[in-house]
């Protein structure tokens, strides 16, 4: 087995020249090879270079100050960035330099970034996906374009055989920037500390199969034939150079990441529960929907605290949480350790998960929203001036049987009573959820109508669920007057159901 070089951060940084294009793992701040991207972001600090980078991310990578791509925010340094989103934070130096286009921005679906990278690994010249028809990703709309240095859509539709598919070209890469826990002398690379794989061997192979270099940030090294072959996630055919560093965080801090890992399982009493107040009402009644046996996705927001709610039911065995990132079974972990399960019983790879996706394996998925309008449509990727891009969503809800969105009928200083089983509303919200038409299309009612797919609307006022003719109120808060305080305040027309009910008051206690 050939040797790999072990290099310092900045030796790495060096591997980086002007107008490659590298590919980046990691999900927020798990998975994240912080220490080369902080090298590489030192390394422009004091010499200008590497300048007119494109970079690649499936998933936002970093978030927070000097986290993740935020060492990349300096102007000249990136010239083309394509991802399924960028940073919600309003503080982001990065996303701000997307904002004022100094930099072009695609956003590409996270599942169609995998497919697109395997593809790529096996030589293929394109990547066929009717995963994004008819949202924002479509070149028929905005195609992913995201600012206005964005002057092409990276997709093309093309049809075939009478159906309409979405194109996307190969994507070479020179840099793979990569993180796991343990490298042996070979370079063979694990990942027994890392709750989530998020990809790494796929995008490892692309780059390898494109002439590029792969570099992969590990915690400890190891001699050789110290790593059981079926722990070795990134084989060292695959890896040209490994940077140790002793610090490297743990995914979820020492107590928690045990338990995300595998390694043990947390003891279901240590669960923090779903607080009181809004949110608590519509992750209750959202609970609801989740039927025994069925394989559950949930996305970021509101709908984590659903599994938590079952707990407290005593249901907590009731279905299978199965998030993109790829753990399967247990309970999913709180917001800043989005994409992980507590107490897995499998972990797959990214993948693999949105291949089953895309094949309709999910039996029900809740998802938040920011925007919904008169056909149902949702929009969870650009509003109140920050761009956070699709991630999984537009995947996720390609061919998931059953939807349910999950949000507050309205935002911005909101101010409502939960008492008596009852909602009151003392203060309406400055930022209304129902709009006339959404800002961005990330999720297409009329496809959904045509997929045959059930869709509900889960606010703290009212359930709404998405027919033919479009919104029809289904349930009613309790101590909420549906006219007033919700049919007048939503700018289109909405149907009430013939078999109207009331939320049941056990969600308002």
């Amino acid at each position: 087995m050939r040797r790999v070089e072990f290099l310092s951060p900045m030796q790495a940084a060096e591997l980086v020249h002007d107008g490659d294009t590298i590919v980046v793992c990691g999900c927020e701040n798990v998975l994240a090879p912080n220490t080369l991207l902080q090298s590489l972001g030192e390394r422009f600090e004091a010499t200008q270079a590497p300048r007119d980078l494109t970079e690649i991310h499936p998933i936002i990578v970093g978030m927070g100050p000097g986290l993740g791509l935020e060492n990349l925010a300096h102007p000249g340094m990136v010239r083309r960035a394509i991802g399924s989103g960028f940073s919600y934070l309003k503080t982001s130096r990065y996303t701000q330099m997307l904002k004022d286009d100094l930099f072009e921005a695609h956003v590409v679906p996270m599942g169609t970034l995998y497919q697109m990278f395997s593809d790529t690994a096996a030589g293929k010249d394109f990547t066929l996906t009717r995963v994004g028809l008819d949202t924002f990703v479509d070149p028929a709309f905005e195609g992913g374009r995201i600012n206005g240095k964005s002057s092409f859509s990276l997709a093309s539709r093309v049809e075939i055989d009478g159906e309409v598919y979405l194109k996307y070209p190969r994507l070479p890469a020179q840099v793979a920037l990569l993180r796991g826990t343990t490298a042996d002398e070979s370079g063979n690379i694990s990942l027994e500390n890392e709750p989530v794989s998020l990809g790494v061997k796929t995008l490892a192979m692309a780059v390898k199969n494109s002439g590029g270099k792969v570099i992969v940030q590990v915690s400890r090294m190891t001699q050789d034939g110290c790593l059981h072959p079926r722990m070795v996630e990134i084989p060292g055919i695959f890896v040209d150079a490994v940077v140790v560093d002793p610090q490297q965080p743990l995914s979820g801090g020492e107590r928690l990441n045990p338990a995300l890992t595998g390694l043990t399982r947390l003891p279901i009493g240590d669960i923090t529960p779903v607080a009181k107040g809004v949110e608590r009402v519509v992750i209750s009644r959202a609970a609801d929907e989740v039927g025994r046996g069925e394989i559950v996705n949930l996305g970021v927001g509101m709908p984590i605290g659903i599994p938590k709610m079952l707990l407290e039911r005593g249901s907590a065995g009731k279905a299978t949480f199965f998030p993109e990132h790829g753990s399967v079974g247990g309970v999913p972990g709180d917001r800043d350790i989005f994409g992980t399960n507590i107490n897995p019983e499998a972990i797959m790879d990214s993948t693999q998960v949105f291949e089953f996706f895309r094949g309709g394996g999910l039996d029900v998925s809740f998802l938040g929203f920011g925007q919904i309008d008169a056909a149902g449509n949702v929009n969870v990727s650009k509003f109140n001036g920050i761009v956070p891009g699709c991630g999984g969503f537009i995947d996720i809800t390609h061919r998931t049987k059953r939807i349910v969105f999950c949000g507050s009928f309205a935002a911005g200083g909101v101010d409502i009573e939960i008492a008596d089983g009852k909602l009151n509303v003392r203060t309406e919200g400055a930022f209304p959820k129902f709009v006339g038409q959404v800002e961005q299309v990330t999720f297409n009612g009329s496809q959904a109508i045509r997929k045959g797919q059930s869709v509900l609307y889960v606010t703290e006022r009212a359930v709404f669920s998405l027919q033919e003719t479009g919104l029809v109120v289904e349930e009613v808060a309790p101590g909420i007057d549906l006219q007033t305080q919700v049919l007048d305040l939503v700018p289109f027309a909405v149907g009430v159901s013939s078999g109207l009910k009331t939320m049941d008051p056990a969600h308002f206690l």
